[in-house]
């Protein structure tokens, strides 16, 4: 028998946690403006993640690494303006947490001050432990973020899946009980086995949501433009598209410059 799940007018990290507790999966997408922020917080998404993927989908480069910190604060100052319900996390991006706990401070102060964020994420674990317990002593909520970590995509050479070896996977648990241990309010495993992220999952009270982690996790996360079918070159295993927006938005061009052609637009009632 089903049980009707709580209803939150916002959503806080707490929220998350008491989502965990009942059994009631996590929303998560990402938005970079406020147009699309808007529409997923009108869908009632519970996380709107404003990724450093927004290098990627916003900006075109292949990938993460180029985009600064005054580029997020951006995005994420877009998204917060729509946003009246869900909890917004905002990436920190390569370059500005990484080699000193002070800098990382200073980069959660600017996101979270001049964005009005609610939570910034990190990715890594035991080798960016003490960044990650500065800023919680500041009093800022962090979300980790371990398994492929986009950022350190020359290390690893490739995007394939994360934590298949023995090692890896030892690791990746004990970074995950750490995350948990320091005071992260959720963690993201992105690209690890399924087995071994419903294990981690199982293991610790926090939040842990998945992509291209399988079912056995609290939540899922997905790229806005990835799965309204906005970006046609990046099909995945994980990947469902919901929509194919590239075609209907195609088409709707093609329409218009047709009917600017032809004369059709504007009709005389589509002027003054």
């Amino acid at each position: 028998m089903s049980t009707a799940k709580k209803q939150y007018k916002r959503v806080t990290v707490k929220s998350l946690t008491d989502m965990k507790s009942n059994n009631d999966k996590i929303s998560m997408i990402t938005a970079y403006d406020y147009t699309m922020a808007q529409i997923v917080d009108h869908a009632e998404i519970d996380v709107i993640l404003v990724g450093d993927s927004a290098s990627n989908v916003m900006a075109g480069h292949e990938t993460t690494l180029p985009i600064t910190l005054d580029q997020m604060i951006y995005h994420a100052s877009s998204v917060i303006r729509a946003v009246k319900r869900a909890l917004v996390v905002v990436d920190l991006p390569f370059g500005s947490y990484q080699s000193d706990p002070k800098e990382a401070l200073r980069s959660a102060i600017r996101i979270m001050k001049e964005s009005g964020a609610h939570a910034v994420k990190l990715e890594g674990g035991k080798e960016i432990k003490d960044s990650i317990k500065r800023i919680l002593k500041a009093g800022i909520p962090v979300m980790g973020h371990l398994g492929l970590t986009p950022q350190s995509i020359y290390k690893f050479g490739t995007y394939t899946v994360r934590a298949k070896e023995e090692y890896e996977a030892e690791k990746l648990k004990e970074d995950a009980k750490m995350l948990e241990r320091i005071g992260c309010f959720a963690v993201v495993l992105e690209k690890v086995p399924a087995k071994l992220a419903k294990e981690v999952a199982q293991s610790i009270s926090i939040p842990v949501i998945g992509i291209g982690a399988g079912g056995g996790v609290d939540g899922q996360v997905l790229v806005i433009h990835d799965m309204l079918g906005m970006n046609k070159e990046f099909s995945p295993r994980f990947l469902r598209r919901y929509a194919d927006l590239h075609s209907e938005m195609t088409h709707a061009l093609q329409q218009y410059k047709k009917d600017v052609k032809s004369q059709d637009f504007p009709n005389e009632n589509e002027q003054y």
